[in-house]
């Protein structure tokens, strides 16, 4: 009874096995005249070799978990990325108080240093007149 049983089944139910094996017991010693009353697993030693074993399942499986639990968050990431875009993709004035949003939150940071390529800083229009007036009229952004 105990070798058919899987480690994880006799942890979790030892009442059942208890019971199990008392019938088994009790059926084999019964013609003798002896009745088994209960038996009770009290205490169940693994081999070092299986707990090592045990042990680095577990901690694959945690890894396997995580690993899932990180492409959920990768993919609905994406999800929100692309329905951002929808929102930008017809509108340049949003787009563009969006990336000047992004320095200015790169930019109050202690100590940051944002290298932006000059034909960002040209397509913002950062550097012309027009693009500081924009800075002026929105300094959140």
């Amino acid at each position: 009874m105990i070798g058919k049983t899987q480690l994880a089944e006799m942890l979790a139910g030892r009442d059942h096995i208890d019971d199990e094996l008392t019938k088994i017991m009790d059926q084999r010693t019964e013609p003798w005249g002896v009745s088994v009353r209960s038996v009770e697993i009290r205490d169940v030693i693994i081999p070092k070799g299986l707990q090592d074993a045990m042990s680095r399942e577990a901690q694959a499986e945690r890894e396997r978990k995580a690993r899932v639990i990180l492409g959920t968050a990768e993919t609905e990431i994406a999800a929100k990325f692309a329905e951002a875009a929808k929102a930008y993709e017809n509108n340049p004035v949003a787009l563009h108080l969006r990336a000047m949003n992004m320095l200015y939150e790169g930019l109050k940071e202690k100590g940051a240093l944002i290298v932006v390529p000059s034909t960002a800083v040209e397509t913002m229009g950062l550097g012309t007149i027009t693009g500081l007036a924009s800075m002026a009229k929105y300094p959140s952004a």
